[in-house]
């Protein structure tokens, strides 16, 4: 791991620092800079050098000064979390008007969805990829259990694979336990901080017990009366790679992606697709729906921009004056 900052004395306690690997809420696990595991909390104010406000001040990915408190015992008292390159963020688990911060520091977001056995609704996946997008963080999608698909599913493949496939999202099918379907998907992990979500039941866990055997997660079958997952991670956690080169950080299962600070005129900004042909239009604050001359529903209509990613684009954009 690189060195972030070099340790130093304060007072009669020593600082130095860390990344944050585990979030239990509150405690974290650190590995230090020393190589050496540490059992950290929040003691007091906490300083961070960021303007966000949300109900994890500390998430996985994080790098952070930390006290050393008990050296036999390896328990430690996190005093700052550093500059983050970037973060993603979901609502949060306990109030629906806060951001809670899945991950930090990313070089990639992954979302595993699959088409049967549950199904993954488009809606979900496209509030994923502008989250992503949002905050400046390469998106990539798995479609997982392929081998369960019917011929009408298939078509359902062939759609995501041209429409995501269109809009600039490396799309990759696969079967998890099929090493050699994951082979290139593995190969784009490396050298990269990868946080990998999805819904319960779509096969995260096996995947991720696919890319590091000697991980063994716990992994849970779909419930056969909902036909939802299960979920089988209680709290995120990061995992280096066998290799040394790269990580990933294993998420609960996400239910919904409920977006926080994103407003009507910035919407489109996020819609890759959309983005590229938006200059064209003839106002420069049309929102793509019924204004005149809008190049975007022009796109749609000759096809360019695929119309479920724009009926995405559409339903999202009714909900955000709603309270999540």
């Amino acid at each position: 791991m690189n060195k972030i900052l070099s340790a130093e004395m304060q007072g009669d306690k020593k600082r130095t620092t860390g990344r944050i690997y585990r979030s239990t809420g509150s405690w974290y696990q650190v590995l230090g800079e020393d190589g050496n595991w540490w059992n950290a909390r929040i003691k007091g104010k906490l300083k961070i050098d960021t303007d966000i406000s949300s109900s994890n001040p500390v998430a996985v990915g994080d790098n952070v000064v930390f006290e050393i408190e008990d050296k036999e015992t390896a328990i430690a008292t996190i005093k700052t979390v550093k500059p983050r390159n970037n973060y993603i963020v979901r609502v949060s688990p306990h109030n629906r008007n806060q951001k809670h911060i899945i991950a930090a520091n990313l070089d990639l977001a992954v979302i595993i969805v699959t088409i049967a056995e549950p199904r993954t609704s488009n809606g979900f996946i496209d509030r994923f990829l502008l989250t992503a997008e949002a905050y400046h963080i390469p998106a990539a999608i798995v479609i997982n259990k392929t081998d369960l698909l019917d011929d009408s599913h298939q078509e359902q493949l062939k759609h995501w694979q041209d429409m995501y496939g269109k809009a600039g999202y490396p799309v990759f099918p696969i079967v998890a336990l099929q090493p050699d379907t994951i082979k290139i998907f593995k190969e784009t992990l490396s050298n990269r901080i990868t946080l990998i979500s999805g819904h319960s039941g779509v096969g995260k866990s096996t995947l991720i017990n696919q890319l590091l055997p000697d991980l063994e997660l716990r992994t849970s079958e779909v419930s056969e009366w909902s036909g939802k997952g299960m979920h089988t991670t209680t709290f995120a956690e990061m995992f280096d790679m066998p290799t040394g080169n790269g990580a990933i950080i294993d998420t609960p299962g996400v239910k919904e992606f409920g977006l926080i600070d994103i407003s009507k005129e910035e919407l489109a900004h996020y819609f890759p697709e959309i983005r590229s042909v938006m200059s064209g239009c003839r106002f420069n604050n049309c929102l793509h729906i019924n204004e005149p001359d809008c190049a975007v529903k022009t796109a749609v209509i000759a096809g360019d921009i695929a119309s479920d990613r724009y009926i995405s684009y559409v339903n999202i954009l009714e909900t955000i004056d709603t309270k999540w």
